[in-house]
């Protein structure tokens, strides 16, 4: 766990607590179906922790997901998390129409390019 602060315009980082994977027996995401940041990881004990973004978390978990299966491949139990986003495979076949909402996002953000390019008269 890294703890990140920010003096002045320096950013610093500090370890404040370090775990074995196999130490790791489930990563929990609270709510699979809510954007939150927020997940807890059980080892001995439970860990609450904040990710940086959703986004983040999802990240997070993956590439547990990869360490665990490529090192120890024991069975990791990775809970509340929406399977689509955890699988790299599935990524384009959401259930849910959210590859459709990104592609509408980046359309939108494309034509706001274009438009800055542009010059005033």
């Amino acid at each position: 766990m890294v703890k990140h602060w920010r003096v002045n315009r320096e950013e610093k980082y500090e370890i404040v607590e370090k775990w074995f994977l196999k130490d790791l027996e489930m990563i929990d995401g609270k709510e699979a179906d809510t954007d939150t940041p927020y997940f807890d990881m059980h080892f001995h004990k439970v860990y609450n922790l904040e990710a940086y973004s959703c986004a983040s978390k999802y990240t997070f978990a993956r590439t547990i997901s990869k360490l665990n299966a490529m090192y120890l491949k024991k069975d990791l139990k990775i809970v509340n998390f929406d399977e689509t986003y955890l699988n790299d495979d599935l990524i384009w076949s959401s259930s849910n129409r959210d590859c459709l909402v990104l592609m509408r996002i980046c359309f939108y953000a494309f034509n706001l390019v274009c438009l800055s390019l542009c010059p005033l008269s």
